[in-house]
């Protein structure tokens, strides 16, 4: 029995607590994107530059339709032109795409910390023994190398923070595609010229 006069205790309120870790969600988002804003305002960060300098095929037999045999390394030279800012791929992932398909599975890169104005190599080795492949690359890769010319896209995949002092942004998507164009002849084993390799494209 409650005695008369007695305050009673007061009742806590879950909506309270629910408000309090919502308002906490909020500040850290609100703080996060502030520092992504300041890190574009101050430093106005640049993309980076990749470009495929090296190639190297070890196999790349089209002659059992519809799978094909792939490996392949290719070497990769990106260069951060930033000045003060540095660069944290979180996740990079690579591939060969070949008239559109995929003809390597995707293979997971180490973690990269670029340092401002600094280039770095990346010589992934693609490929696993044999994947499925249409119709239209079995054919195709036969014609290629008959002709002694085949064209492979590498491609890079992944997110990207910089990094200017203290402040780090949030993380970005980054494609990065490369285009390149191999002297490959019919049961050649090792390291091909490259007859084009421009500029890759890279999109944030």
């Amino acid at each position: 029995m409650t005695q008369e006069g007695k305050p009673k205790a007061p009742k806590h309120s879950q909506g309270g607590t629910g408000r309090s870790c919502g308002l906490c969600l909020f500040i850290f988002l609100l703080l996060a994107g502030a520092s992504a804003v300041a890190v574009c305002l101050i430093y106005r960060p640049r993309k980076p530059r990749f470009a495929v300098v090296g190639a190297a095929i070890y196999q790349l037999n089209a002659t059992s339709q519809p799978i094909i045999s792939t490996s392949m390394q290719f070497t990769i030279v990106t260069r951060n032109p930033n000045r003060r800012v540095s660069i944290f791929y979180d996740k990079l992932q690579a591939s060969v795409s070949y008239r559109n398909q995929q003809i390597t599975p995707a293979m997971d890169l180490p973690p990269l910390y670029q340092e401002a104005k600094s280039t770095v190599a990346l010589t992934p080795l693609l490929g696993s023994g044999t994947v499925p492949a249409s119709a239209e690359v079995v054919n195709g890769l036969m014609m290629d190398e008959a002709y002694g010319v085949v064209a492979l896209r590498v491609v890079l995949l992944g997110k990207l923070r910089w990094k200017a002092g203290a402040i780090k942004t949030v993380k970005y998507g980054v494609y990065v595609k490369c285009d390149v164009w191999v002297d490959l002849k019919k049961g050649a084993v090792g390291p091909v010229p490259l007859l084009g390799a421009p500029p890759c494209k890279v999109d944030i």
